[in-house]
């Protein structure tokens, strides 16, 4: 399998924040964001592995700021690594000033999806080759989600998270 960068995933999604979406507060409900997320992140997700993916987890979720009714938001999406069935989707989430059009970045997520084949079993996906500094980090800081997971799911022995154990010694 040929190895693809993160750009090869990029998702872009952009919506208008509809009355029917907003709480009493009139900001996004953070339910609605969390499913704008999950389908661009899918859809990176597919993009890298060339097959079905299915939502393995919600790693994690930052509602930095509220997003006004009446805003465009735009949610962007990467894989930012990929492991022997697995992707990490790194979401940003992003609202337009409806005056200046200058963007600020409101949100952020880290979803993890599995490809599968079409009965359902996880397969391989390609391989990752970060470039940018930004999607070095992120690949970097990957392995070691994925070990805190492991350990926290009791599925890796403490004494065997590598890129962890290195954050302390």
């Amino acid at each position: 399998m040929d190895a693809r960068t993160p750009t090869q995933s990029l998702t872009v999604m952009t919506d208008l924040v509809l009355p029917s979406e907003t709480n009493p507060l009139n900001n996004l409900f953070g339910g609605e964001l969390l499913a704008r997320m999950d389908r661009a992140a899918s859809i990176a997700a597919r993009r890298h592995s060339r097959r079905i993916t299915v939502t393995a987890s919600v790693n994690h979720v930052a509602f930095n700021r509220s997003i006004p009714l009446g805003s465009v938001v735009t949610v962007e999406a990467k894989v930012s690594r990929a492991f022997k069935t697995s992707m990490e989707v790194y979401l940003d989430v992003w609202i337009e000033d409806r005056e200046s059009g200058l963007r600020d970045k409101a949100n952020e997520a880290i979803y993890t999806f599995v490809a599968v084949d079409e009965t359902g079993r996880p397969t391989d996906v390609p391989p990752l080759t970060p470039e940018s500094t930004l999607e070095i980090e992120r690949f970097n800081a990957a392995l070691r989600r994925k070990q805190l997971s492991l350990v926290l799911a009791g599925k890796m022995k403490p004494k065997d998270a590598s890129e962890l154990k290195a954050l302390f010694v």
